[in-house]
């Protein structure tokens, strides 16, 4: 029988793994271009994956800070950081792609090391995330929602937004 955790990293990595595949072939017009009505570009959507991860899994679940504000201050390519409202944020970001998708493999091997680092008891530890919203939440909840699912659905939206400028969404 497959352990818990066992499963999370595989899939952990399966969404890593297609996210990147969907980034692609993303240039930085695609990247920067503004969607009609109120949808965020697709510059700030991957920034988000990849900031949200970070947050999550080096504050939230390690207590330290993110690599963006440590180890990789300076050389995200992010021009700005994600404030916690995104709206205004969302539409003057602007990346340098080769820089974030470096970043985001850094955030993603820091995801795999701590994954492979934690004992099955430690999933049912509870975590306060009151300051972000969300109440208290358990290692498991936060790994499956808002590292996983959250990885999904940006990979989703940027789906879209390739399609939306004539390119191809997801990778197959």
């Amino acid at each position: 029988m497959m352990k818990a955790i066992t499963l999370l990293r595989e899939q952990v990595q399966q969404a890593h793994d297609f996210l990147e595949a969907t980034m692609t072939d993303v240039t930085s017009e695609q990247a920067h271009w503004t969607p009609p009505g109120t949808a965020n570009p697709l510059a700030a959507t991957y920034v988000h994956a990849i900031v949200s991860e970070d947050v999550a899994i080096q504050m939230a679940l390690r207590g330290e800070a993110p690599l963006y504000a440590s180890a990789w201050e300076g050389k995200t390519g992010i021009s700005e950081i994600q404030p916690l409202s995104t709206a205004e944020w969302a539409r003057r970001v602007k990346v340098d792609l080769p820089a974030l998708r470096a970043y985001a493999q850094a955030v993603h091997a820091a995801t795999d090391a701590y994954l492979a680092s934690l004992l099955e008891p430690e999933l049912e530890r509870v975590v306060d995330l009151s300051s972000f919203g969300l109440g208290q939440m358990t290692v498991v909840s936060i790994l499956n929602r808002l590292v996983l699912g959250h990885i999904d659905n940006m990979c989703g939206e940027i789906s879209v937004l390739k399609g939306l400028q004539g390119g191809r969404g997801y990778p197959m």
